[in-house]
Order: C-alpha cells, then sequence, then structure tokens
C-alpha cells in the first residue's frame, strides 16, 4: 500500500501528540510492508503566527490531494479576541467544508484497568463502549445568518438543517448500529426547537429502512443525565454539530480522560482523523499530554481512509497492552494513584508494542 497523509500539527499540545501518532504509523508502515509519505503544513493559530489565515491555501490543497489527514489541534489564546477570520478554531470548520466530511465518528470505551481511572465509580463506566456519529458540515456552527450587530449589544446565529442533510448522517449511524449492537439513540431538542423536529422526522424515516436496528428517541438535556448515571446503555448515540460536540465531551470524563478521545470526520475526501481533546495550552511543552487519543485517531486513520483493518488493530492492541501493563500519563492517575509517565514515554511503550507485539 502506498498513501499520501498529511500532518497538521496545530497549536498547543498538537505538535506533541501528532509527531506520537506518526512514528506509530511510520512504524506500522514498516511492519506491514507499506510506503506512507509524511508532509507538514501550518493550521490554525500556527498559521496566524506565519503571518497566513488560520487555513493557508497551500494547507488546502495538500488536504485535498492527500489519502487523509491527520490533525493535532487548533486553539491559541493569543487570537481569542477578533473577527472569526482571525482565530484558529476557522481553520477547522473551513478544512471540514472543503474536505466534505460530514459525518464525525467519536468512538467512547472505557479501557479496561481504567474503570477506576475517572470521576465515575467503576461500576457504572466498566465496559462502557459506545459511538457517537456526530453531524459535522451544518448546524448552528455553519447556519448563516450569523453575526454581531454593529452596536455590539447583541449577535445572532442561525441553527438550519435540511432534510438531506440529516438522511444522510442517519445513514451512517445506522449502519454503524447494524455492526455494532443494534441501537442508535438519536439526540434532539424536538419539544422546543423546529430543527429538531425535523431531525426526529427524517431519524425515524431512516430506521424503517434498518428493521434489525432499535431506534430510541432522546432529548439532549436527558442525554447528558443519562451518560453521566448509566452510560453502559448506549451502543451509538446520533446528534447534530452543537450537541454532538458537548455531549462527547462528556464521554471524555466517561472514559476516564479527553485525551483517550479518537475522531474520525468521514464521507468526503480522504478524511481528517484527530484527537477530540483541545489544544491544551496550559501544557504544551511540559511533556505530560497524553498521545493516545491521537494514536487511536491514527488507527481510525488506517481503518476508515486507508482500509487497513489488521493495522489498525494491531494499534489498539498496542494500547490496551500498554494500559494493562500499568502505564498511565498524568490525566489517568488519581491522587494518590500510581507515578505517571511522560507523554513521550506512553507513545514509546505503545510504539514498541506496534513493532514488536508481545508473544
Amino acid at each position: 500500500m502506498q498513501a499520501t497523509i498529511v500532518v497538521l500539527p496545530g497549536d498547543g499540545i498538537g505538535p506533541e501528540v501528532t509527531g506520537a501518532a506518526e512514528r506509530v504509523l511510520r512504524a506500522v508502515a514498516k511492519r506491514f510492508g507499506h510506503s506512507f509519505t509524511f508532509t507538514s503544513h501550518l493550521i490554525g493559530g500556527a498559521a496566524l503566527h506565519a503571518g497566513q489565515p488560520p487555513l493557508p491555501d497551500g494547507t488546502r490543497e495538500a488536504c485535498l490531494a492527500a489519502d487523509a489527514v491527520l490533525l493535532g489541534a487548533v486553539g491559541d489564546p493569543a487570537f481569542d479576541t477578533g473577527s472569526s477570520e482571525r482565530r484558529p478554531e476557522t481553520a477547522l470548520l473551513q478544512l471540514r467544508q472543503a474536505l466534505g466530511v460530514f459525518a464525525n465518528l467519536r468512538p467512547a470505551k472505557v479501557w479496561p484497568g481504567l474503570e477506576d481511572g475517572g470521576a465515575f465509580k467503576p461500576a457504572v463506566v466498566a465496559g462502557v463502549d459506545m459511538l457517537i456519529v456526530r453531524e459535522l458540515t451544518g448546524g448552528i456552527y455553519y447556519g448563516e445568518p450569523r453575526g454581531v450587530a454593529k452596536d455590539r449589544q447583541s449577535a445572532f446565529n442561525t441553527m438550519r438543517y435540511s432534510r438531506p442533510e440529516i438522511e444522510r448522517i442517519a445513514e451512517v449511524a445506522f449502519r454503524s448500529a447494524a455492526a455494532r449492537r443494534g441501537l442508535v439513540t438519536s439526540v434532539d431538542k424536538a419539544n422546543v426547537l423546529e430543527t429538531s423536529r425535523l431531525w426526529r422526522e427524517v431519524v425515524t424515516d431512516v430506521g424503517t429502512r434498518y428493521p434489525d436496528v432499535t431506534l430510541e428517541h432522546q432529548y439532549v438535556d436527558s442525554c447528558a443525565l443519562l451518560l453521566a448515571t448509566n452510560p453502559k446503555q448506549f451502543d451509538v448515540v446520533l446528534s447534530g454539530n452543537l450537541f454532538g460536540d458537548i455531549l462527547s465531551d462528556e464521554a471524555g470524563a466517561v472514559v476516564g480522560s479527553l485525551g483517550l478521545l479518537p475522531s474520525a470526520s468521514i464521507g468526503g475526501r480522504g478524511g481528517l482523523f484527530e484527537p477530540v481533546h483541545g489544544s491544551a495550552p496550559t501544557i504544551a511543552g511540559r511533556g505530560v499530554a497524553n498521545p493516545i487519543g491521537a494514536i487511536v485517531s491514527a488507527a481510525m486513520l488506517l481503518r476508515h481512509a486507508l482500509g487497513a483493518e489488521p493495522e489498525a488493530d494491531a494499534v489498539d492492541r498496542a494500547v490496551g497492552g500498554t494500559l494493562a501493563a500499568g502505564y498511565r500519563t498524568a490525566d489517568l492517575v488519581a491522587d494518590g494513584g500510581a507515578t505517571p509517565v511522560s507523554g513521550s514515554a506512553m507513545a514509546q511503550e505503545i510504539l514498541d508494542r506496534v513493532v514488536k507485539p508481545p508473544v
């Protein structure tokens, strides 16, 4: 296999975690006899600091020509004020739209041995294994009109969804559930939002095409509560852009840390793969960032962009084996727990298991 992979290190801890993920992908290529070509480009705050827009033309064109894109994170406090055109996060919205990746897959599972690694009781989270399917290129993040009044006394955004947008993301959710445990939980706010009423109607229609998949509807506030009190009940959670963004972060607390969560944005050209966590500028450069989210995102890249299932499984096994051996980064260590290892040490343990799997 030959593939071109664009790496966008981005901001904050992005360069640290993408560096770890790239090393794992290079090890996979060597072990399985593939040829991966990597190119690195600026995005977000890193591009702004270089005097370029958040998504430079060269970065966009490289991503459109690649087989897959691996992203670290975008976000820089230096650009927290000002127009949207000068905010790092704008690059991410523009890139998703350019690639046409409308379906965001965010698996959230509790790795064996990490049941007591978070704020939740082990009995509540043990065995959690869900997939959040988030619509990615519609809803309030993209709806028009939007803006701030000239007197800056008010601002407005538009939540908008069309039937085709809802139908195509619902198809992704039902196909995913058919290959898993056969349950889709569709999240909306149909009691107050017209967009959610259309969402519920269309999702119900799509569900009739999948008689072996059970469909249930949940208001987003109820779903947020159930994620905290009974997360094991969920299989595939289907949601719009805004609700999915929020709920998937809550899932990070359920599994122990946002640093564990990967994501795959698919449905368009190649695919965009990134950890769910942000740029975390307060810990950048300190060597404590958890690389697992980025490394498992690389596994999703192998699986969804390159069709390399055995290779993706090898990465997942290496991560599981490292955690089973007791290695923990700082975000996974409770007060009084084991001594944490650095992010680079965690990455090296995973890399060693990819290069030479334990017998």
